[in-house]
């Protein structure tokens, strides 16, 4: 006999110590400056004036904006690049695809710190530098996701482009109308962990712009951070504003996320 009420009995108290310091950044952006010296999470009274404090005084509208417009172009890069190169290594069969997807997938093992100067000497020849190019043609591909959507596709059955090819389906309607919807908890993962990463990234953006309208959120915060070093209630309703625009989306798409997590793992 099945025991759901076990398996609730031990997640219950993991998900709580996960969700605890989310409470408490949320809980302590609520608070006045005197309240955050204590550790209980709940204010008084809550003081949701902090986050039009934090909003006006930084530019966080231009720094979600620059933030967005970038996250959104990789996303789109990398979901496009993924289904593509994805449908070459799952779905084809030609000669030298093992291998070749077996040195495309070792580049996996570079780090970042290795290619960011010769991607940083790319888009500065390219007078990239302060422009939205450089926050996303460099990140509108990667690995993972290329590698996450091949397994996808390798999981799909053989009749399924068989049957279509004989309905004189080429490559690009079958990959629109019948492999790509198959597809699609595959790509929607990648295209959140494009999201997320392009949202959070802190170096590159740091290297590749130095103008003000061209600073990201991830930037922006740590300048505040700076600036109000001792004003933590405020830190931390800037930090709320930094993540829930993808907190929303994750919320939005975590059924599509464990699908495509699940798929890559299967096949």
């Amino acid at each position: 006999m099945k025991r759901p009420w076990l398996a609730h009995l031990v997640l219950l108290p993991l998900g709580l110590a996960v969700a605890f310091p989310f409470f408490w950044m949320l809980g302590t952006a609520l608070k006045t400056l005197p309240e955050t010296a204590v550790f209980w999470p709940v204010p008084r009274t809550p003081q949701w004036a902090n986050f039009a404090t934090v909003w006006q005084t930084v530019p966080f509208g231009r720094y979600l904006v620059v933030t967005a417009t970038a996250a959104l172009g990789v996303t789109a890069g990398v979901t496009l690049s993924a289904l593509l190169a994805g449908y070459a290594f799952g779905a084809l069969r030609w000669r030298g695809q093992h291998a070749l997807f077996g040195v495309y997938l070792a580049t996996m093992m570079v780090p970042f710190e290795v290619i960011l100067i010769p991607n940083y000497l790319s888009v500065l020849r390219l007078g990239w530098t302060n422009t939205f190019a450089a926050l996303i043609v460099p990140w509108a591909s990667n690995v993972f996701s290329v590698f996450l959507v091949t397994q996808a596709f390798r999981s799909l059955p053989r009749d399924f482009q068989e049957a279509a090819m004989l309905d004189g389906c080429g490559h690009a309607q079958y990959l629109r109308r019948v492999a790509a919807p198959l597809v699609a908890p595959a790509l929607a993962t990648a295209a959140i962990f494009a999201f997320l990463g392009s949202w959070n990234a802190l170096l590159w953006p740091l290297v590749v712009t130095d103008a003000e309208t061209m600073r990201t959120v991830e930037l922006g915060l740590s300048k505040f951070v700076e600036a109000e070093s001792n004003n933590v209630h405020l830190l931390m309703a800037g930090s709320v504003l930094t993540l829930a625009p993808v907190l929303a989306l994750f919320l939005a798409l975590q059924r599509r996320f464990i699908e495509g997590l699940a798929a890559g793992v299967k096949g």
